[in-house]
């Protein structure tokens, strides 16, 4: 098989080096798009209890209501720009954001910091990361 590979990549150089430089340029998208500032759980914690951070959820309602971190606000991000109003108050303490898989939250996070938030952050792996750590999840 490792045979096959090598015969492949002989036989195929331009589209292997394709392959490469799109694997490298999304890698370096990924890094630069939230990979600077995403928090871990365990971060995520300290930065709700010892500096009073704030949690949004940008999921959908009936996401949120499924279960979402004690202490949440559920924005979706679709409706994020007309209820910032409602966060102003926190735009010196650390926000952490929140989405299903932590792939969405990224855009929110640049729309908040860009809206004058000096502290935002994403939830790594999102709400499925704090489930599989077996973290509390409040259900409504």
């Amino acid at each position: 098989m490792i045979d096959q590979l090598f015969e492949f990549v002989e036989n195929h150089p331009l589209l292997v080096s394709a392959f490469l430089v799109v694997l490298l340029a999304w890698l370096a998208f990924e890094a630069k798009r939230g990979g600077a500032s995403g928090v871990s759980t365990t971060e995520t914690t300290s930065l709700i209890n010892r500096e009073d951070g704030v949690v949004i959820d940008i999921r959908e309602s009936s996401e949120f209501k499924a279960g979402h971190i004690a202490g949440a606000k559920n924005i979706p991000q679709s409706r994020l720009k007309e209820r910032l109003t409602q966060i102003e108050k926190h735009k010196d303490t650390p926000v952490i954001v929140v989405c299903k898989q932590g792939q969405t939250s990224a855009a929110a996070v640049t729309e908040l910091t860009q809206a004058g938030f000096s502290r935002v952050y994403k939830l790594k792996g999102g709400m499925a990361q704090w489930q599989a750590d077996g973290l509390p999840v409040v259900r409504r």
